[in-house]
């Protein structure tokens, strides 16, 4: 090939390419025109770019000088055309907009049900007297069971009812394993053990048993523990702050009722189970009773100087009663269909 023919041909292609780029009018059309003209496999400029091989060999050094020069001014039209597009769409973006305009309805979350009960389970125990305090989910032997008075051949133990860990206790002789906490009684030997009565606790939280998922049942789910120790603590104290609690819970709902049943607990004598009517029949809320004097003496407390009682209820299943909601499973299930109606 001819250096004037070559030549001529890289010319007229940096022509198309300037008039390619400067015509372009979004990013999409200059970056085809990009492919087109500037493509390492298949542009137009790499197709020119082959012909190098039929230029006379004496013509080379000119022909490719010319090539590289052309180049550059096909890459800086590009880059001029980026500029000038990126300037639009700065100018389009300051340009005022009308504020009488409506707006857009911006998607506010909520609080979980079962948040929302918990939070309003404070508040209600607050105002009769109860603070709340916490305590570790990975529990001991020793608050778990031994202190509440659950001996060692209790079924309570077992390793079917509970989720023991591999790691055990640093410094036990015995070895014993941690679990994760079968109840929030734990949290009352934990206060009970720093604290001289008066006792007035509640504490809120999950505990963890393997149960096999049902409507009422799951192997993770939350209690309210409640704690009184003083002087003269009867059953009727108990009793009174249960039903108090209900009828602050539920808004005086004349519809609510609460029953007690005798029952038998290792760390209350007496014990009661807690129902509450729920879909023509009763549903079991929790457990309830005075707390036994080996639980008193194991955390220090003299038994006949002071006598006190506990209860734990299940926060999703008085969820449940508050809002209707019949299967418990539906809580933990995540669907943004059904937890939008709380």
């Amino acid at each position: 090939m001819a250096l004037a023919d070559f030549l001529a041909s890289l010319d007229a292609l940096a022509q198309q390419a300037r008039d390619a780029f400067a015509t372009a009018n979004s990013a999409d059309a200059l970056e085809a025109a990009r492919i087109e003209f500037l493509g390492a496999k298949s542009g137009h400029l790499r197709q020119v770019q082959k012909g190098l091989g039929s230029v006379e060999k004496s013509d080379k050094p000119a022909a490719g000088k010319r090539f590289n020069e052309i180049k550059g001014l096909m890459e800086q039209a590009f880059e001029t055309a980026q500029e000038r597009l990126a300037g639009r769409v700065r100018e389009s973006a300051s340009e005022p907009f009308d504020v009488t305009l409506p707006g857009q309805t911006v998607r506010v979350g909520h609080l979980h049900p079962i948040t929302q009960t918990i939070r309003e389970m404070k508040d209600i125990m607050g105002r009769l007297g109860f603070t709340a305090v916490e305590g570790p989910e990975i529990e001991d032997d020793w608050h778990n069971f031994e202190a509440l008075n659950i001996p060692l051949s209790h079924p309570a133990r077992d390793p079917l009812d509970n989720f023991y860990l591999a790691t055990a206790e640093k410094g036990c002789q015995d070895e014993k394993p941690l679990l994760l906490r079968s109840q929030t009684s734990t949290v009352q030997i934990r206060v009970m053990e720093k604290t001289a009565p008066p006792v007035r606790i509640i504490s809120l939280g999950r505990v963890y048993r393997p149960d096999t998922a049902d409507a009422t049942h799951y192997p993770m789910f939350h209690q309210i523990e409640g704690l009184l120790i003083d002087r003269g603590v009867t059953m009727a104290d108990l009793k009174s702050v249960l039903r108090l609690f209900c009828q602050s819970y539920f808004g005086g709902d004349d519809q609510v009722h609460v029953r007690f049943r005798p029952s038998f607990f290792p760390f209350t004598e007496p014990s009661v189970e807690v129902d509450m009517n729920w879909q023509g029949g009763w549903m079991e809320m929790g457990g309830a009773g005075m707390v036994d004097p080996n639980v008193l003496r194991a955390v220090g407390y003299d038994p006949e100087e002071v006598t006190g009682f506990a209860f734990g209820l299940g926060v999703e299943r008085i969820c449940m009663r508050q809002h209707g909601i019949t299967d418990i499973r539906a809580l933990y299930q995540n669907d943004v269909r059904f937890l939008s109606q709380f």
